[in-house]
């Protein structure tokens, strides 16, 4: 039996449970919180869980792996569109495209101006790249079209597209746009700090597509309020969605869109399909296509 939840809103808590209840497999989204409990509640004839995300925070998976279930996410098919997102974002935010069409849009726009809005240049920039997977490396391969030199911060990562690896202050003391592409886990939960981003130059740009929890959001609003950096352009948010009260939402300096790193149509078809496919070879007793924990197999050599 297939029991498919088709509201917009996430279910909450006591109907995840309830809904879930006895299941063999599960199939999750980012906003669904998957943890040792609601395995518990759901059963032990529970087989597989697999999300229709890369990033698994949400997901408890020493839990899951402690209790001998595989789960699987969607890695590879998003780097593309994660990494067009990224540069969108950081074209936008360098050539103050949202502000200026807010401008146009409200009648203000009267004359062409030498000094109207603004912006920064890419040609002879430095893009520093902070976690050099996939998507940081998919990144730097666009940022050599335009004229960009880039640097990159990320434990064991290879060089590539001409990128240079060096030390995290070097990379914020010397990069005129910084990009984050970290996986959010208890050692990079608010890496963007304070500290972080009173090491960056005074004109530079921050992006992030990565997690909302990597960026401590209150350190943010203080340096874009005071002029510290020049701008910053946020994909995702802590918590989602952001509440309209946030304080971020009044500066004119900060580009905030809803989580949309993954959202071209092929992209999510191939998400749907990767994650659709670990949960039927979970439920087969087969190895999955793509497990973020497969130490649960080192006792079933023949999966």
């Amino acid at each position: 039996m297939l029991d498919v939840w088709m509201h917009d809103l996430p279910p909450s808590r006591a109907e995840l449970i309830e809904r879930s209840r006895g299941v063999d497999g599960l199939l999750c989204l980012l906003t669904d919180k998957i943890g040792g409990k609601l395995m518990d509640a759901i059963g032990p004839q529970l087989k597989v869980i697999s999300s229709m995300s890369v990033g698994v925070d949400h997901i408890d998976v020493a839990a899951a792996t402690a209790r001998g279930i595989p789960v699987g996410n969607t890695p590879g098919v998003l780097t593309d569109a994660t990494a067009d997102q990224a540069f969108a974002l950081l074209l936008s935010a360098a050539r103050r495209i949202p502000e200026a069409e807010r401008f146009l849009r409200a009648g203000k726009w009267i004359t062409w101006q030498p000094n109207l809005f603004l912006g920064a240049d890419f040609a002879d920039a430095t893009l520093g790249i902070v976690g050099f997977g996939r998507i940081g490396q998919a990144v730097a391969k666009r940022a050599q079209g335009f004229d960009l030199r880039v640097i990159y911060h990320s434990p064991n990562a290879k060089p590539a597209y001409g990128a240079r690896a060096v030390d995290l202050d070097t990379l914020l003391r010397q990069s005129d746009f910084v990009s984050i592409h970290v996986p959010l886990t208890q050692k990079t939960r608010h890496l963007v700090n304070a500290a972080f981003l009173a090491k960056m130059k005074p004109n530079a740009i921050l992006v992030n597509t990565a997690r909302g929890g990597v960026l401590d959001q209150t350190a943010l609003y203080n340096v874009l309020k005071s002029n510290q950096i020049f701008a910053a352009a946020l994909d995702v948010t802590d918590p989602e969605p952001l509440p309209m009260d946030c304080p971020l939402l009044e500066l004119e300096n900060c580009l905030i869109v809803p989580h949309l790193g993954s959202a071209s149509k092929k992209t999510r078809d191939m998400m749907s399909l990767l994650a659709a496919q670990n949960l039927t070879a979970g439920l087969k007793g087969l190895r999955l296509p793509n497990c973020v924990n497969p130490q649960v197999y080192k006792n079933h050599a023949g999966i």
